[in-house]
């Protein structure tokens, strides 16, 4: 059975290869897409400070489409090119907004939100989705932020079967 751990004063990297090591016990032997997005968010949302969102979105078709996630509820449906998730996809890379009252088009799903990093999830057909992380901090992320959920992204395709089961 996993036991979440949690990671007290650690500097950022090695904060996300402490947390790393901890998915990979977590997704051990899980290969359903879903049941692993649900404990990343659960596990995101629980270990790093000052969250107030973390979760996954799911492209079908144009769209990404609300999966599992901790937080308050969120926009069902985002548009591909549209706010920071979908602007996300339509570049193909993680985008980090120190503070989203200044990103063009930025959709509020929840007011109290202030920060934002979005990483695509590159499935065997493309750009599968995305996770992403919300803060009501301006400036809570950075670029140890975004690779340490970049290595998150890869370890949850890694271990889900994403081919046909989104």
């Amino acid at each position: 059975m996993f036991e979440t751990q949690a990671i007290a004063n650690a500097a950022k990297p090695e904060f996300y290869r402490a947390l790393s090591r901890q998915i990979e016990a977590l997704l051990e032997g899980e290969r359903d897409p879903i049941a692993n997005a649900a404990n990343i968010s659960a596990l995101l949302f629980h270990l790093l400070p000052d969250l107030n969102w973390a979760g996954f979105y799911f492209r079908r078709g144009g769209d990404l489409v609300l999966g599992p996630f901790q937080g308050m509820p969120a926009c069902v449906r985002i548009p591909v090119g549209k706010g920071v998730c979908g602007t996300a996809v339509a570049r193909r890379q993680s985008i980090l907004v120190e503070d989203v009252n200044a990103f063009p088009g930025h959709i509020a799903c929840d007011s109290a939100s202030r920060s934002e990093l979005v990483v695509p999830i590159s499935g065997p057909a493309g750009i599968a989705g995305v996770i992403d992380l919300d803060s009501p901090l301006v400036g809570r992320f950075d670029a140890d932020d975004r690779i340490g959920i970049e290595a998150v992204a890869e370890r949850y395709v890694r271990h889900s079967d994403l081919e046909g089961r989104l």
